[in-house]
């Protein structure tokens, strides 16, 4: 037993995480956000810090029906928002990308979209109306301005054809003009880290910061136009505008291999973009479960679970689900009641106790460590802004359904912010929808204000 629970401490230990660690990760991002931000160093950077032409957070004026778009992984939903100063009311409807579409062409899959919101406005009755759509894209994309954005890379699974380099709202525009009879006026394209920032604006304005930790991970900030030497637009005020971090892309320069595990290496040998997103591979949903599985397979092959005997469902790569992980850890402490449930739908039906505790303890030491990775960068970004008080705007299944993720979180962030800057973790609620509305309510807002000045 003693020489089991050695094993299986020292195939953990990579995943346990020093402060002193953290505040190197810590000085390297720093680091990738200055050269992102410098026009001159940003080839040289991993973090890319796109500008997102959204420059003003909602000042609770805005009025309006708007249509909201929200495409970010294998689902999308389609929002319709009534807004009245800071009250509002909204519906949604979700509608599933298949398989074959994720890995088709970019038409198919602009088409799927367009025929699904052409049939959604047909069932509002507003499909002779011509309502301005904020676009919620949540992949990496370079911004031209708040109407046009172009693909950087697929994430999270999807590689359709023809869209990288290409302008998304271009194509969603021609999708919907074969449609032939759909009125949208698109307004605004953002990221889902955009509209999570916008959206827990719309409730507190001392939010700064928008961060996703779900099925990726990714942040943006507020940031003063003199610090954005990649800024392309003009310098009417506000002098600030959101930038979208990528951060997800941390490490695709190999600056992270001293803490990236045997088990990251492997996940990324076999992804769809190898080499790319090393650290949202450490942290978000997609692969969190993906490596608890591949842990538990290393201590099976050596008979150190299950007398070495694994089902056929550990044996295949992502049948162990990240949301087991957020299950598992419910359990309070030595019970491991949720543990056997998870072992039942893996196919596991002989396991010990000692079984149940080994993959708890995985568990909590592959989750903590995402937590406190992503608390790393937040603390970063605090940092990096000096402000006396910040609203952390979050979203995403990994930090909504994790049952210590928050605290964790707040935990580690409070350790690594210089103690002048105070901050609050706040949840987002259908932050990047509803969020890519009030993106779109905002600059409706800013153009008629213009139009009143002139």
């Amino acid at each position: 037993m003693a020489k089991r629970r050695k094993l299986v401490d020292e195939v953990l230990k990579p995943f346990m995480l020093s402060n002193e660690t953290l505040q190197q990760i810590s000085a390297l991002l720093l680091d990738e956000f200055e050269k992102g931000l410098d026009l001159n160093r940003n080839n040289l950077s991993s973090v890319k810090m796109y500008p997102t032409f959204v420059r003003d957070v909602p000042n609770g004026t805005e009025e309006g029906t708007f249509l909201a778009l929200d495409l970010g992984g294998s689902n999308f939903r389609i929002l319709r928002i009534d807004l009245h100063g800071e009250l509002y009311y909204m519906t949604s409807k979700i509608y599933e990308i298949p398989q074959s579409i994720m890995i088709g062409t970019g038409e198919a899959l602009f088409d799927h979209i367009a025929k699904c919101l052409e049939a959604h406005l047909e069932h509002l009755g507003l499909h002779q109306k011509s309502l301005p759509l904020g676009f919620t894209f949540s992949f990496p994309c370079l911004q031209k301005g708040l109407t046009s954005a172009l693909l950087v890379s697929w994430t999270k699974g999807f590689t359709c054809s023809g869209v990288v380099g290409k302008d998304v709202v271009h194509l969603l525009r021609a999708a919907l003009k074969r449609r032939g009879n759909v009125k949208i006026d698109i307004i605004a394209v953002v990221n889902d880290t955009t509209g999570t920032l916008m959206s827990c604006a719309h409730t507190n304005r001392d939010c700064r910061i928008g961060l996703i930790i779900g099925t990726g991970c990714n942040a943006c900030y507020m940031e003063k136009l003199e610090n954005v030497g990649t800024w392309t637009g003009d310098r009417e005020c506000p002098d600030q505008v959101i930038i979208n971090t990528e951060w997800g892309a941390f490490g695709d320069n190999q600056s992270l291999e001293f803490v990236r595990t045997i088990f990251d290496q492997e996940i990324d040998d076999v992804s769809l973009n190898k080499g790319k997103q090393l650290f949202e591979k450490m942290i978000s949903g997609m692969y969190m479960g993906e490596i608890v599985r591949r842990i538990v397979c290393h201590l099976g092959n050596e008979n150190e679970m299950f007398k070495g005997n694994l089902s056929e469902k550990f044996n295949t790569p992502y049948a162990f689900k990240s949301k087991y992980v957020s299950y598992i850890e419910s359990d309070s402490g030595e019970s491991i009641n949720e543990v056997k449930a998870v072992f039942e739908k893996m196919g596991i039906e002989d396991e010990t106790e000692e079984d149940c505790r080994i993959l708890k303890k995985i568990c909590t030491c592959v989750s903590t460590r995402s937590a406190h990775l992503v608390s790393t960068a937040v603390a970063t970004l605090l940092n990096k802004m000096k402000r006396d008080y910040t609203v952390v705007g979050v979203d995403g299944s990994v930090y909504k359904y994790h049952p210590h993720f928050k605290r964790l979180m707040t935990e580690k962030i409070e350790e690594l912010t210089d103690p002048r800057y105070k901050f609050d973790l706040m949840l987002s609620e259908d932050g990047s929808g509803r969020g890519a509305a009030l993106v779109a309510a905002v600059a409706v807002r800013t153009t008629e204000t213009k139009k009143q000045k002139k």
